[in-house]
């Protein structure tokens, strides 16, 4: 289903039912159908017995309305239905359900974090015609917060190069990625992350695609580099392990539902033949 972004709700929908998005801090409510977890779809969360405390309009998904909800911490969820860690429904949802579930969660976030001006303390306000919120005394704006961070597929000649993060409480390796920081382009933060982690410089930074990432509010930006120079060798810190990988010898990857794997499935596709010639 298509979804349009809207911050307004329509005076009068119709009727129509609605999907409810809640959230208990950062577990999303579901119900099960035959093993499937899915949003409740409801005319209103009266209901399913849920009392919210805020309430967010997202806009529609095919013709109905969409909200994003924050409910208590002592909210229990209705017969039939559970709270589950947004990142545990991974591969579980469509992605374009993932990304709407990912941008309510962000919208609770950032409307819980913004209560009072960051610059003097106020109370703010939310303005009406776009998503913010503004000081009534100052008239500092906020938006929802975006982190940019960059996720890079190293290729040289016919291998990829794949990290184990100090993160990683399993085997698993990964490309190499990392957070823009202020005053930096993507490919400034590229070069950077890449000197930094693995001790190596690259050239031909060409952009991938992107995937949001609600862990809290991250915008992974995937591209692709080929080695230049240096000798391998992983900082120590947040990188334990690299190596480099051709298509038919990779270790344990992230799941399909990552921009990590869709960069790692890129080069098994466009190398794989190569290394066979």
């Amino acid at each position: 289903m298509n979804f349009v972004p809207a911050v307004k709700a329509p005076e009068n929908s119709g009727g129509l039912a609605s999907w409810w998005f809640v959230f208990k801090r950062d577990e999303l409510l579901v119900l099960t159908n035959n093993g499937k977890a899915e949003i409740p779809f409801n005319k209103d969360l009266s209901d399913i017995n849920i009392k919210p405390l805020k309430k967010q309009y997202l806009g529609t998904m095919g013709e109905s309305p969409s909200f994003a909800v924050e409910v208590s911490l002592e909210t229990e969820a209705p017969r039939g239905m559970a709270f589950r860690n947004l990142r545990s429904l991974l591969g579980e949802f469509s992605d374009e359900l993932f990304a709407l579930s990912g941008r309510a969660f962000q919208v609770i976030s950032w409307d819980l974090n913004h209560q009072y001006c960051g610059r003097c303390g106020t109370p703010t306000v939310a303005k009406q015609e776009e998503r913010a919120k503004v000081c009534p005394n100052c008239g500092l704006v906020s938006y929802p917060r975006i982190s940019p961070a960059i996720i890079v597929a190293v290729i040289n000649r016919n291998k990829l190069l794949l990290a184990k993060s100090s993160r990683f409480k399993s085997d698993m390796y990964s490309v190499l990625a990392g957070f823009v920081e202020a005053g930096e382009t993507f490919e400034d933060s590229i070069r950077r992350e890449i000197r930094e982690e693995a001790n190596i410089e690259v050239r031909n930074i060409r952009y991938f695609g992107s995937q949001p990432w609600p862990f809290p509010d991250s915008l992974m930006v995937g591209f692709t580099a080929e080695y230049d120079s240096g000798d391998l060798r992983p900082d120590g810190v947040e990188i334990v392990d690299l190596q480099w990988f051709s298509p038919s010898e990779l270790p344990h990857i992230p799941g399909r539902w990552s921009i990590a794997r869709r960069l790692i499935d890129w080069f098994v596709e466009n190398y794989n033949e190569r290394e066979k010639v």
